[in-house]
């Protein structure tokens, strides 16, 4: 009953640009229908949600041709309900060099969120060794910037990535349940196939749900199912050229034993440092003992297994070239080039001396994964600097408008996005 309602906007996904989108929107009274594939189940910080969300094959979790695993949150919220809530300003000059300027965006956000680093009782164990060694050996590691409502959060909490039960940590979710509570309309399970136009304007979706297929109209359509999914129904939708040459942001997690430690249980990713000249990052990242176990078994250190409560971990993520594509039914086909794995395996060394430092024993590393895949529906190219489309009346805000590789976790500057993308379609 719902999607016969009339409504100003449509807005597809509920990640941080499209819930951002949806909620600017309806706080300058626009009517808005959110649809969104995944669940509106709530979240419990569990592993059955943590897999539901972010680990169904062919879904969520999707293996690309050269076996690296990308991941990406299926549920409302999207990939904010599992992140690990660190906040990087976005690449401001480069997205000037596109013509989109998120200076006033930024300071609203920043005013609006919890943006800050963790208070010192909230930093675990794992994290503080290791930032204190790095600092030893003259790195300038530090504290990060994190979206916690640091009231709420909880010491010794592993919860941050099977999806917070506390509200402490901010997500995309939290957009959506205030701008439904502001009159806009979520139907969760409805997984959009293509446009509906008018001529050269949008006019609606349609989608499925429950095996069923509808219909939906409104005067503006806002694309934002992320860097995999949008590309997807904008290509269905006749613009064939979306899902080409694309960034992915491939990481790895190298871990060693210690003795003297007893943790496993502390927010990830509360320290670390952006060496931009080498094109990665490094951070620590202590996982829930289910997702160590994951990531030790893949490699093989069976007899790792039962050590989580000692390793600590420092994850590498590089800004990788862009490449591949995405294919009509969803697939992931990018290799790793040689320029990625050599950022990877030179992280890996600095990240072994690391540990090595604090005194842990038989480092090793994890296989490939990827997250924040982007760049499929490029500013410049896909879309202009206002991010609509070469049709009237259809826009696209999330990760696949980031024109270039970059590298660093996008949350930030998908927000801004939205908040920029709200005010030029009201003209606010």
């Amino acid at each position: 009953m719902a999607a016969r309602q009339t409504y100003d906007a449509i807005v597809v996904g509920t990640g941080p640009g499209g819930a951002t989108t949806a909620r600017e929107l309806t706080n300058r009274n626009k009517k808005v229908l959110l649809l969104e594939w995944g669940s509106n189940a709530p979240i419990k910080g569990s592993t059955s949600g943590f897999m539901s969300g972010l680990g169904v094959p062919g879904r969520s979790l999707l293996l690309t041709n050269n076996l690296v695993s990308v991941v990406r949150g299926v549920t409302t919220g999207g990939s904010s309900i599992f992140y690990y809530a660190t906040a990087f300003d976005p690449p401001l000059d480069m997205l000037a060099k596109h013509g989109v300027d998120l200076a006033a965006e930024v300071n609203e956000v920043k005013k609006e969120l919890p943006i800050a680093p963790l208070a010192d009782h909230l930093i675990g164990p794992m994290a503080k060794r290791i930032m204190s060694t790095a600092q030893d050996m003259g790195y300038e590691w530090r504290k990060l910037n994190k979206y916690i409502y640091q009231n709420k959060c909880r010491p010794r909490c592993w919860k941050c990535e099977y999806g917070c039960p506390y509200g402490a940590k901010w997500n995309a979710r939290m957009y959506v349940e205030e701008a439904v509570a502001k009159g806009a309309v979520l139907i969760s399970g409805a997984n959009v196939k293509k446009v509906l136009f008018e001529g050269r304007s949008a006019a609606g979706v349609e989608y499925t749900r429950r095996g069923a297929t509808h219909r939906v109209r409104a005067p503006l359509v806002i694309i934002s199912a992320g860097g995999i999914g949008s590309p997807i129904i904008l290509r269905a939708s006749g613009l064939k050229s979306c899902g080409q040459d694309f960034f992915y942001d491939p990481l790895i997690t190298v871990m060693g034993e210690v003795e003297g430690i007893k943790g496993g249980a502390e927010i990830p990713m509360a320290t670390g440092i952006h060496l931009k000249g080498e094109g990665f990052m490094m951070t620590d990242m202590t996982v829930p003992k289910e997702l160590y176990w994951l990531l030790t078994a893949e490699v093989f250190r069976f007899s790792r297994l039962r050590a989580h409560p000692r390793t600590l971990t420092i994850m590498i993520k590089a800004q990788d070239a862009l490449g591949g594509r995405i294919t009509d039914g969803g697939g992931v086909r990018k290799p790793l080039s040689e320029g990625d794995r050599k950022k990877l395996l030179r992280g890996f060394n600095r990240a072994k001396r690391i540990l090595g430092k604090a005194g842990a024993k038989d480092v090793y590393k994890s296989w490939y994964l990827a997250s924040h895949p982007g760049g499929t529906v490029k500013i410049g190219e896909a879309v202009d600097s206002d991010l609509k489309t070469e049709y009237d009346r259809l826009y696209v805000c999330d990760c696949s408008v980031i024109p270039e590789a970059w590298g660093l976790p996008p949350t930030l500057t998908l927000i801004s996005l939205g908040k920029r993308l709200a005010k030029h379609l009201t003209g606010s």
